[in-house]
This record gives C-alpha cells, sequence and structure tokens, in this order.
C-alpha cells in the first residue's frame, strides 16, 4: 500500500482518513478537491485537470481523496489500493449538516480562497446545496464502489471498505505496520 485512492460520498470521511494514511505510510496527501475547486468555485477544465493530476500520480507513493471521474482512470491506473468510504446514511448525513453549518459561520477557507455559502443549504438544486446532493447521491455511490470493487478491470487494485471509524484505524495501523518495514 504506497499509492492509495480514497473514495466514497461527501461527509464520509475521505479526507480526515486520507490524511492520515498519508502520514502514517510517509507519502503526499492530495485532496482533488483542492486541485478541481479554483478561486471563486471556478472549475479547472478537463484537461488541465487531468494533467495536473497527472503530474501528482508520478510520484512513488500518495493518498489522493476524491470521486472525480474525469481523473478516476488515471488515479485507479495509477494506484495499488482504493480505499472506499462507505459509511451509513445516518452517519454521513450527520458529519455533512455540522461540517456545512461550522464551515459557513466560521467563513472556514476550503481551497483556493473559497468558503462554503450558509445560504446553500436552503437551495433546491442538488447541485447547488451539498446537504441534499448527499442526501440523494448516497446509494448510487454505495452501488459504484461496490461494483467497481469487482469489476475484472481492477484486479489490480486492492479494495478496502470502511464502514466506522474502527476499520479506519485499523486501516491507519496496518499502514504505518507496512511503512515501518
Amino acid at each position: 500500500m504506497q499509492r492509495v485512492s480514497v473514495v466514497g460520498i461527501s461527509g464520509s470521511g475521505k479526507t480526515t482518513l486520507g490524511r492520515r494514511l498519508a502520514a502514517a505510510l510517509g507519502v503526499a496527501h492530495v485532496e482533488l478537491d483542492a486541485i478541481f475547486h479554483q478561486p471563486g468555485w471556478t472549475e479547472l477544465p478537463p484537461e488541465d485537470f487531468r494533467r495536473r493530476v497527472g503530474a501528482v500520480l508520478e510520484a512513488d507513493g500518495w493518498v489522493v481523496d476524491g470521486n472525480y471521474g474525469a481523473v478516476r482512470d488515471l488515479v485507479w491506473a495509477a494506484a495499488d489500493t482504493v480505499v472506499w468510504m462507505d459509511r451509513p446514511r445516518a452517519t454521513v448525513m450527520r458529519r455533512v449538516v455540522g461540517r456545512t453549518v461550522r464551515r459557513a459561520v466560521t467563513r472556514q477557507e476550503l481551497w483556493n480562497g473559497n468558503r462554503e455559502p450558509l445560504g446553500g443549504m436552503f437551495r433546491r438544486d442538488p447541485r447547488e446545496n451539498l446537504v441534499r446532493w448527499t442526501w440523494s447521491k448516497h446509494t448510487r455511490y454505495a452501488e459504484r464502489y461496490a461494483t467497481a470493487s469487482v469489476d475484472p478491470a481492477n484486479a489490480h487494485l486492492t479494495f478496502v471498505r470502511v464502514t466506522d471509524d474502527a476499520d479506519g484505524d485499523r486501516l491507519v495501523a496496518l499502514a504505518r505496520a507496512s511503512a515501518a518495514r
């Protein structure tokens, strides 16, 4: 485990576990959101996104977190492990709502000067409301990664399903032990 892709729905803990795994392995942590979301929430054009992510993947080891279909083929072709954050909907929703409110109230900077607007929680369009989007996509993400984990095209990858904090802790301990060898 040296090149790890961490995937899952918003609020599942991708970034938190990704940072812990990267530290345990002694490799870089890369948050795809930080590359994709430019100042003013401008999206990086697909060809630039692929080029920048491709450059990151040239390193010997890394932990990349994010679900972008535009670069999944690049990330998974270079990865040896996919960590699938498959938390229960109730857990994910509790985290997303709490995190969104906290970030909006404190005006916490996310990436490239961007901040979550509190009003975003009240928009009807799921593409503009992370809470609504997470609720509506939870099952689809679970199905996507369950299918990918048994797809023969992904036979070169080890899939690790994380359903709770204990699973994450065991994985970090395994990574730490593996890196110590």
